[in-house]
């Protein structure tokens, strides 16, 4: 006896303005070649949607598998099946964890959830991946046990776009592995490790259109372990911090949330020394027109924020130096610079905030006053003090800014760095890489372009990484399979950084005395407008141009890339920094005999091109200190990195005669 047929036809999915994708269902036979589907909607309507016979809508899925919590377990592994799939979870049954083979997917619910307390660690620890139900714990167990297992370093990538919830992951992988590999001793190692977090983010976060707590740099941090898989140290490292945010900041966004922490605190008597008031009262906290955040409390978080410089073993006396070369950022940036005539310009020594600035630094006034206003040109016959225009004299001011706060950073993850390291030797270590998200607003400029760029190399090792692990995995099943044939993202990363590249032809501009942002926007339009498809001219503008990125297509200003390329300070203004005690005790600037002013983006990339072409491809990098460091394929761990002498089996020589 036959089944009774209930479901004749096949249902399928077509896209909608609204809700992206729709589920419709076929009522009538389709034959090849047809150039309409009759098909029905979920609410009765009745569509003759036209179809091109070459690429029909995607089919959807039997209802049996919808919610399946590894997506890999679907029929059809589509847009609309993914998305439809991770929304039923979602909605109906309030999970926000899917798997997708090897990757977990993460759906942020923008409230605090109850499903991280210790409890349910423990409950993950010692489990097999697929035995629970998908977490960011059963991700961490996996690396951790594959680690303790195969004696191998793991590493764990978090990525997605801004405000997709990437710093809260990487914490909970993080505490995941300071609860389960508690070591015996009384050093509390773990708790060094965690304390970590709250203060880069203080340092690094800001509140965005996008995300109150975005990280505006890049970190990889690397968990030690000993012998007995027991955590004994980290060390971080950190990416392209976000320098223009300490002097700009768009509408509803913030400065980094430690200034609106000290303003907050003001008034508490170890900080009546600073000098400083409400955040609405400097300019460079109140620009963004919005200085609190909804829910937070930055007095309260400035306690927090100290208490963990504490824990990290960072005595009162370092923390008030951090905290008096912050005010004096603040306090620099409401120097007063007047226009003096077309083409000078003045600072009034009596200016309040400026002695404020010299006061907490110990610097001498009359002198910054004049090199904020003037600059020295050393020619080979003279040297020639030229005064700066209004404008001229706000962008020193605001570079020198730039300069402190980037080195205080740096110099802050190295304190902390220091503060994790251990006697004994590592055995292994787990990565944990939280970085940017793809970006897009309303104005995107020289930084959302780095990140974008980061972002298309993470996502291409991604791509390799993912369907070559699981290609080889086939093959060595003897699995008959078809190549997937997977988006490649290697053409967007050519326009960026290939020859006569995007880069490059920045750098080129960059050398140049008169170059422009818009001289060289009319070189990009020249060299790729209709002879690439991923660079575009925007049809109402000569000041940008468009990338299409494997995320989305993203116009980017060309205003300012110049300025934030070259990243110049004038070489006074850090002379008179360096006599200030307060720098010194932070031994900030520290150029190696020269070093850092003689190396540029454009030639490390050149040198990076050369090793590339080797067929051991070794890798060199600039540290935060602009020392160099020569990866070789042999070196045994990120600690054991050569400095400057390059073996010269390499043919370098000329690295030291740059």
């Amino acid at each position: 006896e036959r089944w009774p047929i209930t479901r004749l036809y096949n249902r399928v999915w077509i896209p909608d303005n609204e809700e992206v994708w729709q589920s419709a269902e076929i009522t009538k036979n389709y034959k090849a070649g047809d150039r309409f589907l009759h098909v029905q909607l979920e609410d009765g309507t009745e569509l003759n949607y036209p179809v091109d016979p070459a690429a029909l809508p995607p089919l959807r899925n039997p209802d049996i598998l919808v919610g399946e919590n590894d997506l890999t377990a679907l029929s059809y592994l589509h847009e609309p099946a993914v998305l439809h799939n991770l929304k039923v979870r979602f909605v109906e049954s309030k999970l926000i964890y899917t798997y997708s083979g090897i990757i977990l997917v993460a759906i942020n619910p923008y409230k605090q959830l109850p499903i991280y307390g210790d409890a349910i660690i423990h409950a993950y620890s010692g489990q097999n991946m697929g035995d629970m139900d998908p977490h960011i714990f059963a991700v961490a167990e996996e690396a951790y046990k594959q680690m303790a297992r195969n004696n191998k370093n793991q590493s764990i990538i978090v990525s997605g776009e801004s405000g997709a919830g990437k710093t809260v992951s990487a914490r909970y992988t993080m505490r995941y592995f300071a609860t389960v590999s508690k070591s015996s001793s009384n050093a509390h190692v773990e708790d060094k490790v965690l304390a970590s977090n709250p203060i880069t983010e203080a340092v690094g976060n800001a509140k965005t259109t996008r995300n109150d707590n975005s990280s505006r740099f890049g970190k990889y941090t690397e968990i030690s372990f000993d012998q007995r898989y027991q955590i004994i140290g980290a060390n971080m490292r950190t990416y392209l911090l976000e320098k223009s945010r300490v002097v700009f900041q768009s509408e509803n966004e913030r400065n980094y949330h430690i200034f609106y922490q000290l303003c907050a605190s003001a008034v508490q008597p170890e900080f009546k020394h600073l000098k400083l008031g409400s955040a609405e009262e400097f300019n460079y906290t109140r620009m963004g027109g919005c200085t609190e955040i909804e829910g937070v409390d930055d007095r309260e978080n400035m306690v927090e924020t100290q208490k963990t410089f504490g824990l990290l073993g960072l005595k009162a006396d370092f923390q008030m130096d951090v905290f008096k070369m912050l005010a004096a950022i603040l306090h620099l940036g409401n120097v007063g610079i007047t226009a003096v005539g077309d083409d000078r310009s003045s600072i009034s020594l009596e200016d309040k905030h400026l002695n404020i600035f010299c006061e907490l630094l110990d610097l001498n006034c009359d002198k910054m006053a004049q090199w904020l206003c003037h600059r020295k040109i050393i020619t080979t016959s003279e040297t020639v003090i030229k005064p700066m225009t209004r404008t001229q004299a706000v962008n020193a001011r605001d570079a020198l800014a730039k300069k402190i706060y980037s080195h205080l950073f740096d110099f802050i993850v190295e304190r902390i760095n220091q503060a994790l390291q251990f006697p004994g030797k590592q055995h292994t270590f787990i990565g944990v890489l939280d970085i940017y998200g793809f970006e897009t607003f309303d104005v995107n400029s020289f930084e959302q372009f780095c990140i974008n760029y980061a972002n298309e190399k993470l996502q291409q090792q991604f791509n390799l990484h993912v369907f070559k692990l699981e290609q080889e995995e086939y093959m060595k099943e003897d699995i008959p399979w078809t190549l997937i044939d997977f988006y490649d993202n290697q053409p967007v990363i050519d326009l960026i950084e290939a020859k006569m590249g995007i880069l490059e032809l920045l750098d080129e501009e960059c050398l140049l005395p008169h170059g422009t942002d818009e001289n060289w926007l009319q070189k990009l339009y020249n060299n790729f407008v209709n002879k690439n498809a991923l660079f575009e001219k925007p049809r109402m503008s000569n000041t940008s141009f468009i990338i299409q990125h494997f995320a989305d297509k993203v116009e980017y200003k060309c205003e300012g890339f110049l300025e934030k390329n070259r990243d110049t300070v004038h070489e006074v203004l850090i002379e008179i920094l360096k006599e200030s005690k307060i720098v010194k005790i932070l031994n900030s600037y520290t150029p190696i005999d020269d070093f850092e002013k003689r190396v540029t983006p454009s030639f490390v990339r050149k040198v990076q091109a050369m090793l590339n072409n080797r067929e051991d491809a070794p890798q060199l990098m600039l540290d935060t200190k602009y020392l160099f460091q020569v990866t070789f394929p042999f070196t045994p761990s990120p600690h054991a990195l050569e400095m400057i002498q390059v073996p010269s089996s390499f043919k370098l020589g000329f690295l030291t005669r740059v």
